[in-house]
This record gives structure tokens, sequence and C-alpha cells, in this order.
């Protein structure tokens, strides 16, 4: 194994908070949904005429109002920490791959990262990015002999689902006049958020695939690195 492991950065902890962060964005993706559907509950009785108060209808709507804020302010912190969070490991996982021994690899560790945030590059080039890493993960020294793999391809179909329903909740959220399209757009934000949450599950399958073999790499790395040692010394 050609490449220089002793440049290899551990990723364990990264790894590990990573772990974390994905399952916390699992965790407010539920009470978030779990709040949504108190909110539906309150535009069908607002729907229905259940109420017989004016005054306790603005009260209970002031009350969602509220919830759903605090939800959202969650919601942004999990999701902007964890973002980071995950681009960092990218950067470190393209950064190992290269140490393991890939060489002729397409996407440097900053471009592997840069190309989320350059738009249209942003729908298919994060994808091939990751893509090579999987592959000179798995396989350093003959990594572009390698396909694309159906996992990797399943995260990118759903981070591009993902991201589109946000895209289109963000934007009805600013449009909704009438009480049906708040009903709408609430029952939309539920698909969303199931799909956020079959995001963070695959995104998790990948990263913890990734750096499994690595570590297996590394590991063979260093043990062909022992037993060259040990031939010189009995020479």
């Amino acid at each position: 194994m050609s490449g220089n492991i002793f440049k290899f950065k551990d990723a364990r902890l990264l790894t590990q908070w990573v772990r974390y962060l994905l399952y916390a964005q699992v965790f407010v993706a539920l009470l978030a949904i779990s709040s949504n559907y108190m909110e539906y509950q309150l535009l069908m009785d607002y729907q229905s005429g259940a109420y017989s108060s004016e005054e306790q209808a603005i009260a209970d709507g002031d009350e969602n109002d509220r919830r759903q804020l605090g939800v959202a302010g969650l919601y942004f912190v999990v999701f902007i920490v964890s973002g980071i969070m995950i681009l960092k490991w990218i950067y470190r996982a393209n950064f190992n791959a290269r140490q393991l021994g890939a060489t002729d690899m397409s996407f440097t560790p900053g471009w592997s990262i840069g190309y989320f945030f350059i738009p249209i590059f942003c729908i298919w080039k994060p994808y091939q990015a990751m893509n090579e890493i999987w592959q000179a993960s798995h396989d350093p020294e003959n990594w572009s002999l390698s396909g694309f793999n159906s996992s990797i391809s399943l995260w990118w179909l759903l981070w591009i689902v993902s991201n589109a329903l946000g895209q289109v909740v963000y934007r009805l959220t600013d449009r909704a006049e009438e009480l049906q399209d708040f009903i709408n757009l609430n029952m939309l934000a539920q698909v969303s958020e199931v799909s956020t949450i079959l995001l963070a599950f695959a995104t998790l399958s990948v990263i913890n695939t990734i750096y499994r073999a690595q570590t297996e790499a590394l590991a063979r790395g260093e043990q062909q690195t022992y037993q060259g040692a040990q031939q010189v010394v009995v020479g």
C-alpha cells in the first residue's frame, strides 16, 4: 500500500460527534412532526368552527406560534452545527483517503465541501466527490476502477428531495393567506420532516461505512509497514 499512513488523521472522535448530531437531527425532526400535528389539529378546529370563543381561538393560535417558533429555533441550531461537523468530516475523509494511498483523485479535500456552496454545481459535484471518497476508502490503490455506489446514490437522492421540499415549504410560508393554504403547508411540512429523518439515517450509514473502510485500510497499511520493517531487520 502506497501513501503516507503516518499523516492519517484519526477520525474516531469526529465520527462519533457526527453520529450524535445526526441522532439529534432525527429527534428534532420527530419533535417538529409532533408540533406540526398539534398545529394541524388546531387548523382543523378553525376550519370546522369548533371554537365558540374568538378569544380562546386567538390564545390557542398564539400558543401554537410560540411552540412552533421554539421548535424552529432548536431545528436551526441543530442543523447548522451538524452541517458544519458533517462538512468537516467529509474534508477529513477525503484527506485520509489520500494518506491511505489513493492517487489522482479529482476532488481535493477543500473542493469536496466547497461545491456544496456553488449554485448549479451543488446539484451533482458533491455527489461525485462523496462517491470518490467511498471508492478511495474501500480500495485506495485501485479506486478509479470502481463504479458509482448505490448507497451514495440513495444518500444524494434523499439530499436533493429533502432540500427541495424544504425550499418549497419556505417559499409557500410567505405566500400562505387562506386557512386551506396553511393546512396544505402543514401537510407538506410533515412530508419534509420524514424526508429529513430518512436523509439523516442514510448519511449515518454512509459515514459509518466509509469510516469503517478507512479504519480497516489503515490497519492493513500499518501491518504491511510493520512486516516491511521486520524484513529489513532480518535481512
